[in-house]
């Protein structure tokens, strides 16, 4: 009963909000003048009425210009976002024929064009009714108020609008346009100049059995081990590193702490080769084992699977824990010795002293900073790329043993043209880092007790 209850309760509100939403409708309407209705029928002409002649030609032009792009090519690349192109290429026929990917690309400018049009149109309607309301009682501003106010009391929408226009076009838009690949049949013999259509094949190919699943399967597993084992490892050694160098017997300190501090500031990039040819079947580790009597040991060739995946982890470690160290060390410093004190004088060991006092105290400061390395490590393209690029692996499509989800897209996308199972593969990645980093962060302590350690 308590179910069918708060079933009911929820369909109630909805239906109170949307019966809520359509008499607050009903009184604007109701309540409109001439100048509102004349901005429904043209941009502009609202404002026209009001006494507000520049703003009024303004969005007239806005409407125009609108207009024009519609007639011109808005309304084609509108329909060509559905239909991703109907006329083929034909070399012989010397027939240009319809890019798919293009008209993809368009159809998404499309849409973005419409979705201010939209707000534009709303927002015109809102400011003549304002306005409207406004020469009742007074005077309405002249356009020369209206500059003033936007550059003075405003003048943060004119700080954020270049801003939010790239991150529009260098993020959005790509991110968008990424997710859309993957709902398309885009890869492998279907590229231009043949005609891209709309399909589930990516995320089926990854789903039914086949090639892709079990390479899938097998690589989404060795993901999620990598990035839980490695962020796990990373954090507790590098917070070990900062609890080593904050005891009072250690001597020298700033001399230990030089050694990590050098081995982050060196560019990874390098760090990565530098450590695959100390690794390789020519490297200096390996001319040591040869000069004392030993064999070659192939730590990175094709049969190496847990010996490359181990080397991978020390890479990775090597890269990560000395940034956990510094951010640890600083930490520490702000933590009450009283709370030690206390502790000891109720016969606390150290062991104890950690888990209740040090380990939650830099979690809730840390919390943000574990989850974006869960999330990096989850995503880290170069270590395995730069250790083992050039190999692949039986039972593994285009992929070795080592690579993970990012490598395999890499590998898809790049060398073998699956671009819309790569897309599919990055939008995986998303759904799972992002609901992971969701879940970790309203459970952790950072949320639920923000004013704990204040």
């Amino acid at each position: 009963m308590s179910k069918e209850k708060t079933k009911i309760n929820v369909f109630t509100k909805i239906g109170n909000r949307f019966k809520n939403g359509i008499n607050g409708l009903k009184l604007f309407f109701k309540k409109c003048g001439r100048e509102t209705y004349s901005s429904m029928a043209f941009m502009g002409l609202g404002q026209i009425l009001n006494g507000q002649f520049v703003k009024g030609i303004l969005y007239a032009l806005a409407e125009v210009a609108i207009v024009v792009y519609f007639a011109l090519t808005g309304v084609k690349d509108f329909i060509g976002f559905f239909t991703l192109g109907t006329t083929k290429a034909d070399a012989w026929l010397q027939l240009a024929g319809d890019n798919s990917v293009i008209m993809l690309l368009r159809g998404i400018l499309s849409w973005i064009v419409l979705t201010v049009t939209v707000a534009l149109y709303l927002s015109c309607i809102k400011d003549a009714n304002k306005y409207a309301e406004i020469k009742g009682v007074g005077n309405v501003p002249s356009f020369r108020d209206d500059l003033s106010s936007l550059l003075n009391k405003n003048f943060f929408k004119i700080a954020l609008a270049l801003p939010l226009i790239g991150v529009a076009i260098f993020n959005v838009l790509p991110i968008v346009f990424m997710i859309l690949i993957a709902f398309t049949n885009y890869g492998g013999e279907i590229v231009p100049p043949e005609l891209v259509d709309w399909s589930f094949d990516s995320f089926r190919k990854l789903i039914a059995l086949g090639d892709f699943s079990q390479t899938f399967g097998r690589i989404l597993a060795w993901n999620f081990l990598w990035a839980t084992a490695s962020t796990a490892f990373n954090y507790f050694a590098g917070l070990g590193l900062a609890l080593l160098y904050n005891k009072k017997c250690v001597k020298g300190k700033a001399i230990w702490r030089a050694f990590p501090i050098l081995a982050y500031a060196v560019p990874g990039f390098i760090t990565l080769l530098a450590f695959q040819f100390m690794f390789s079947n020519g490297g200096p580790i390996n001319n040591m084992i040869v000069n004392n009597g030993g064999q070659i040991v192939d730590f990175l060739g094709i049969n190496s699977k847990w010996i490359a995946r181990g080397i991978g982890f020390f890479v990775n470690a090597w890269l990560s824990i000395p940034s956990i160290m510094l951010l640890a060390t600083g930490i520490l410093t702000n933590i009450n010795t009283d709370l030690y004190e206390a502790a000891r004088i109720d016969g606390a060991n150290g062991f104890v002293q950690f888990r209740k006092i040090t380990l939650p105290f830099v979690l809730f400061s840390t919390t943000p900073v574990l989850i974006s390395q869960f999330v990096g490590n989850f995503n880290n393209f170069g270590v395995f790329y730069f250790l083992r690029k050039d190999i692949l692996t039986d039972g593994y499509l285009a992929a070795n043993d080592t690579d993970l989800l990012i490598n395999w897209l890499y590998r898809l996308s790049i060398d073998n043209n699956y671009y819309g199972v790569g897309a599919a593969i990055s939008l995986i990645i998303f759904v799972i880092t992002s609901v992971i980093s969701l879940i970790v962060y309203v459970r952790s302590s950072a949320y639920k007790r923000e004013d704990t350690f204040k």
